[in-house]
């Protein structure tokens, strides 16, 4: 117990006990996995009641680490059997780096803020870049997808119509109606407008098609509007499905639009495929997330872009207290003259810590596992009488459903099963479920797994 309540100050004893304990909470929690429910069994009153306190004037010292078993019991585990979501799995190297990126807690702005992690975040990038078949591009690490596609289509709105100074006089985006539901959000925040985006129809395998794309910035161009950008999904949230990058790549460059490819979900995929991702070395900018298919805790997203100077127009601002000093090509390095944030965390040492430890092959096959689970699944629905796909298997998502039961109340029923997680989606007005494999503890074993338990929930349902 803390000798002093008054203080923040912890003695060498003290800091020696809390972190071993928090590593014996952290190794007991990871080897619960296999056990726990896929879904927490608790109610919201419940956990308000058990979790919800006032901040008392006196600590309790170590005794609040007591709380984490209740905390993870009403979690969703990272386990061999979720399903649900583009979500990793928290791989532990990267996780347990966590603490080491705390302890040093580095505000990684600049070199002269944090020599160390800008280098490190600036090597990671080159990483990334090399590892989707873009080498050379540059970027930075941000929270997700949702920020990375925001800062793309700012980059995008000041190379093509400059809004910095005087506001946005308008400018037209189009992606595919399947595109993440971050792109008109961010037309929003832009102040772009979710009226200037176009939402081009899908073929049957649910990729943008690009003859429509051509006819919508001809149509728009008669019409007097500004087009400005093309987004390309690598990777629909929904589906997985693959916009074909080079075809839409060839009319961005044709109608000289930016061209932005949202990879968030599927990119890193082309570190074990790269067939799948012709053209995407053609993009001007490209989302992906590390968290994802690198299986990484929260957060870790990132942006790359070809042009350095397009990123600073975008976010370059000058201030006092943040001008740079050193005229050395390194040393003068900043990263929020390229991002949205200023105040940034040490995002790139778990990532740098996880990929070193394990190296590109472990990633490869984890990635190619995930890939093999989801066509696995395909095939034993397509086989089973009762069970049909809903949409093509482009990647690792798995839209089917039951061909006679309600498949929403089957959803349920799953869940509160506890066995496996998977989510929803809906395709023509009907309900589907979504199996997702971005899941390094996933084998075929959690394959068999999920066809057994959405048999066995089907019959416990009525019709």
């Amino acid at each position: 117990m803390k000798s002093q309540r008054n203080s923040l100050l912890l003695s060498d004893g003290e800091t020696t006990a809390l972190v071993d304990a928090v590593a014996d909470i952290a190794k007991a929690y990871w080897l619960s996995l296999p056990e726990r429910r896929t879904y927490p069994a608790t109610s919201g009153a419940e956990t308000e009641a058990l979790l919800t306190r006032s901040w008392s004037e006196e600590g309790i010292g170590p005794a609040v680490f007591e709380s984490f078993g209740p905390i993870a019991d009403r979690s969703r585990p990272a386990g061999d059997r979720f399903f649900g979501y583009v979500f990793g799995s928290g791989e532990p190297v990267s996780a347990v780096s966590e603490l080491l990126v705390a302890a040093l807690n580095q505000n990684v702005t600049s070199w002269r803020s944090s020599p160390a992690a800008t280098t490190i975040e600036r090597t990671v990038i080159s990483w990334l870049a090399d590892a989707i078949g873009c080498p050379g591009l540059s970027g930075s690490l941000c929270g997700g997808g949702s920020t990375a596609n925001l800062m793309a289509l700012a980059i995008a709105r000041e190379a093509k119509c400059s809004a910095n100074e005087n506001g946005s006089g308008g400018g037209i985006v189009y992606c595919s109606k399947e595109v993440h539901f971050s792109i008109p959000k961010a037309m929003a925040l832009l102040g772009l407008g979710r009226k200037n985006l176009r939402l081009i129809e899908t073929d049957d395998a649910l990729r943008m098609q690009p003859d429509l794309l051509h006819r919508a910035i001809t149509d728009d161009r008669a019409a007097g509007l500004m087009p400005i950008a093309v987004i390309a999904t690598t990777g629909t949230v929904v589906s997985g499905a693959i916009d074909p990058v080079e075809e839409i790549a060839a009319i961005a460059r044709e109608q000289d639009l930016w061209l932005h490819v949202d990879g968030a979900y599927g990119g890193l995929a082309a570190l074990a495929k790269p067939e799948y991702f012709a053209g995407l070395s053609l993009a001007d900018s490209v989302s992906i997330d590390a968290h994802k298919w690198l299986y990484q805790p929260v957060d870790c997203g990132c942006l790359l872009y070809r042009d350095r100077n397009a990123a600073r127009r975008a976010f370059s601002q000058q201030a006092d207290y943040v001008r740079v000093l050193n005229e050395d090509p390194i040393e003068s390095f900043v990263f929020f003259d390229e991002s949205i944030e200023l105040t940034r965390r040490f995002r790139a040492l778990k990532l740098w810590m996880s990929l070193q430890y394990h190296g590109r092959a472990a990633f490869r096959a984890a990635i190619e596992q995930d890939l093999a689970n989801a066509q696995l699944l395909a095939r034993k629905i397509e086989e089973h009488p009762e069970l049909e796909l809903f949409a093509p298997v482009s990647l690792s998502a798995v839209c089917f459903g039951h061909r006679d039961k309600d498949n929403e109340a089957l959803l349920r029923r799953l869940i509160a099963r506890g066995r496996v997680y998977l989510s929803n989606a809906s395709f023509g007005g009907r309900f589907t479920l979504r199996a997702c494999f971005v899941n390094h503890r996933a084998t075929p074993q959690s394959v068999d797994l999920i066809v057994s338990e959405v048999i066995d929930a089907a019959n416990e349902i009525n019709d």
